[in-house]
């Protein structure tokens, strides 16, 4: 028999909505179980501190709801990314509500590409996160007032002048988090030879000598 997603384990009307904690410190997790736990709603099912605890609780927990921190043990935000990108691939009813530090829109919009149903940064109050969760629970989606200005402005920055295709900025985009030509295949589903093919372009385009010189171009255009 076919296993259900963890969303699609409990009916709509579900009163009680099952969270899993994705954060690197425990003293945090531990406060956000204390915290969410007083509501009569919410329930925390389960905690986890890497990518690959992760999916482990998951798979057994079962929940309506990830609470996902971008920044994990790892110590970049490509790998909260990542997680966010498999989660949902896993399980498409699963909600996805990242809770981080960062406060760019570049990354509540690569969030949202990869899934996530909402963006909230961590000293949000308690009050508009549990009304966050409660959204996602409900399928639907929550930014506090800050990240939606910022996916406002990323989204409405200057278009490449340079003429990159849509492929190039992905590859850019990668480039901009460290990734190396494998791993960003890996990311977008795409051989390492046409990686290295997209990147020479890139850097014929931005007029730049090396990968970093790029990135920072990219940057002063406000490509990424």
């Amino acid at each position: 028999m076919d296993r259900r997603s963890p969303a699609e384990s409990a009916p709509e009307t579900a009163t009680r909505v099952r969270i899993v904690l994705v954060d690197d410190h425990a003293i945090v997790r531990h406060g956000l179980r204390s915290v969410l736990e007083r509501e009569g709603d919410l329930e925390v099912v389960g905690e986890a501190a890497t990518a690959a605890e992760a999916l482990t609780v998951v798979e057994s927990a079962e929940p309506h709801i990830v609470l996902l921190d971008l920044k994990l043990s790892t110590g970049d935000n490509t790998e909260g990314l990542r997680l966010c990108g498999q989660l949902t691939e896993r399980y498409p009813e699963l909600g996805v509500l990242v809770l981080t530090t960062f406060l760019d829109g570049g990354l509540v919009v690569d969030a949202i590409h990869r899934g996530a149903r909402g963006y909230v940064v961590k000293d949000v109050d308690t009050t508009e996160l549990v009304r966050s969760i409660r959204a996602v629970a409900r399928r639907e989606s929550s930014f506090d007032s800050r990240s939606a200005a910022a996916m406002v402005q990323s989204m409405n920055a200057p278009s490449a002048e340079p003429g990159l295709t849509e492929r190039e900025l992905n590859v850019l985009r990668q480039l901009a988090h460290g990734l190396s030509n494998r791993e960003i295949g890996g990311e977008l589903f795409i051989s390492e030879t046409t990686v290295k093919f997209h990147v020479r372009n890139i850097m014929r385009k931005l007029g730049a000598a090396s990968r970093a010189e790029a990135v920072y171009e990219a940057s002063k255009l406000r490509l990424i």
